[in-house]
């Protein structure tokens, strides 16, 4: 009997210790150091993160596009990173790989060739993260896939506002033309051109289309073709019509320096440049395309994405022919 009291004495102080060890509950402390990071956590999560990665930010139309987009990100609250392919085709992709391995929320790539965005698009919907194509069109008449958007202009009005504005300058004389093509491999150089070519060809008979080269949208080789086609034809160059501002500001250099400023020359995009030009009578015009409205409209897309979804999986921005008589009003 006096062992089994003790046993139970044993048991009954060994119960007490437990309990007199177990420390009461504190619920001031643990809600304190909690707090902090619940409140942190909603601003995370509602933070967009825009990855934009550009096709060439040596192109002044290009960097329009970028400006656009930052503005409109920053006016939205998003977090916008950026990232030039410098017109690689292969360096673009890596970069969209990238972003992706940096987990943002959404995708804005200008290609660098349109014909090469499937493996953007497979990219982005793998990771499940939307691609918003901005500027040169990848998806040609089509409707974008699922999971994909777009953001420009129809490019065969540019050229079609070009065609009627020269038909207007050169009347019934008519003259002859030469053509500035943009790269190939992207929808605007092929519809700009195309426009340009179908109405000359149907409403101005007394056109003629002498001749199309490529100059890739750049600068210099407008200055080295036009050189090239005043040595070849000489005074039978009437106008030149280029598929941006940039080709036609090459070959008003050229013109320039040939002492040929009677020849016309349009472009497209209406850069400040290219303002400037028709401001001093360089350029008779440039076809306005709001390269800054069309980042921000891909932007926009991105937000709304998040923020009730998009009503349109593509944004058409018209185009505006612009000359001397209204250059001052933009």
């Amino acid at each position: 009997m006096k062992k089994k009291f003790m046993f139970l004495m044993a048991l009954v102080l060994v119960a007490a210790l437990v309990i007199g060890c177990t420390p009461e509950p504190e619920e001031a402390a643990p809600t304190e150091e909690a707090a902090p990071e619940e409140e942190a956590a909603p601003e995370e999560a509602d933070e967009i993160v825009v990855g934009f990665v550009s096709a060439n930010f040596n192109d002044t139309g290009q960097v329009f596009i970028k400006d656009g987009a930052k503005a409109k990100a920053e006016e939205l609250g998003m977090v916008f990173r950026e990232a030039d392919a410098q017109e690689d085709v292969i360096k673009q992709q890596d970069l969209v790989q990238a972003f992706i391995a940096e987990e943002v929320d959404v995708l804005i790539v200008v290609p660098v060739s349109t014909d090469a965005m499937d493996p953007i698009i497979a990219a982005g919907k793998d990771a499940g993260i939307p691609v918003v194509f901005v500027n040169r069109n990848p998806f040609g008449e089509g409707q974008p896939p699922e999971g994909t958007y777009y953001v420009g202009s129809e490019e065969v009005v540019a050229g079609q506002k070009q065609a009627q504005y020269l038909g207007e300058l050169m009347g019934e004389e008519g003259g002859q033309v030469f053509i500035l093509q943009g790269k190939l491999d992207n929808e605007a150089a092929i519809k700009r051109t195309s426009g340009f070519v179908d109405m000359i060809e149907a409403d101005y008979p007394n056109i003629e289309i002498v001749a199309i080269e490529v100059g890739n949208w750049q600068r210099d080789q407008g200055v080295s073709i036009t050189e090239n086609w005043l040595t070849a034809y000489g005074e039978d160059i009437d106008a030149i019509v280029a598929n941006n501002d940039e080709m036609a500001l090459g070959a008003i250099e050229a013109l320039q320096r040939a002492g040929r400023e009677d020849v016309i020359v349009l472009g497209v995009d209406f850069t400040p440049d290219a303002k400037a030009a028709i401001e001093e009578g360089k350029m008779v015009g440039s076809v306005r395309q709001d390269l800054a409205g069309q980042g921000a409209g891909g932007v926009q897309i991105a937000f709304d994405l998040f923020n009730g979804g998009v009503s349109e999986a593509r944004v058409m921005i018209p185009f505006v022919l612009i000359t001397a008589e209204d250059v001052g009003e933009y």
